[in-house]
């Protein structure tokens, strides 16, 4: 396989979806990165573990469209031309 700026692309969509697939309850809660933990007080930059959690909801809620159409756009390139 060699390395190109398509190859690229791809391997950045299979991050997301691994990012999209990440179920809270299932999985983050169960190694301490849930909803509820590491609540910062008023005033108090977050924390990279709050910054991650943060990333990771955004990613669910605003990709679930977008990665649909891209995945099959995605899939149909890959039936096509290999």
């Amino acid at each position: 396989m060699a390395f190109s700026l398509y190859s690229l692309l791809q391997a950045g969509l299979l991050i997301i979806n691994a990012i999209a697939v990440l179920h809270e309850e299932r999985f983050l809660r169960h190694v301490g990165w849930g909803s509820d933990q590491g609540i910062g007080g008023f005033g108090e930059e977050p924390g990279i573990k709050a910054q991650l959690t943060n990333l990771i909801r955004s990613v669910r809620t605003v990709m679930r469209v977008p990665l649909i159409a891209v995945n099959s756009v995605t899939i149909i390139l890959l039936l096509l031309f290999g």
